[in-house]
């Protein structure tokens, strides 16, 4: 038997032996890990996780029988026995068939899955694709129907210049026709010209 022949023979018998010994030092000084320990909550929110049904990071989708394509999500949502669901981070986004977007955003809410509605509270922002970015303190929307409605005043940037209403709402009057931004409760538009072009 040659050198070279000897050599892989006691490679065969040793290199796994060394494996074996490797993998046994492994296990024999690893950390033993406590998992009640390793578990990244506090005891408050622990409490408030079991004492209410709470979903993070929720998304729902869905179109509308005419056609427009509606998806709203949350940072965070809470089912309560007696005040229903409630939600943080709340956002919508409403495709509508004619091709025009609308994203609504608010810091609270609520949503009601069953019946398609949603209430928005708290640094409500409206901005559509057409151009308009409106701010108002709340905000109910019925998806079903497409019907937004701010029940108080709204400030609105435009194409046109600065906006301010007692009342806006975004609705579709019937199942064919564009839906449509509407101000009311004493409209006042500062128009701000175009520069123009030379």
């Amino acid at each position: 038997m040659d050198r070279y022949s000897r050599l892989v023979a006691w490679l065969k018998v040793l290199l796994p032996l060394t494996a074996l010994a490797l993998l046994s030092t492994l296990f024999l000084l690893s950390r033993n890990l406590d998992p009640v320990a390793a578990i990244p909550f506090a005891d408050a929110e622990i409490k408030d996780r079991l004492r209410d049904e709470q979903i993070t990071g929720p998304f729902f989708s869905g179109t509308t029988e005419s056609g427009d394509r509606v998806s709203v999500s949350a940072g965070k949502m809470q089912t309560n026995a007696s005040a229903g669901n409630s939600a943080s981070d709340l956002s919508a986004q409403i495709d509508l068939a004619s091709g025009t977007r609308v994203v609504l955003f608010s810091d609270t809410g609520s949503f009601d899955m069953r019946n398609a509605r949603s209430s928005l509270t708290g640094n409500v922002v409206i901005t559509t694709s057409t151009g308009f970015k409106m701010t108002t303190d709340a905000l109910d929307a019925d998806f079903d129907t497409m019907h937004v409605e701010s029940p108080g005043d709204v400030m609105a940037d435009s194409p046109l210049g600065t906006l301010n209403a007692g009342q806006m709402r975004i609705e579709k009057r019937g199942a064919d026709e564009n839906t449509h931004l509407i101000f009311t409760n004493g409209v006042k538009l500062v128009y701000t010209p175009k520069p123009l072009e030379k």
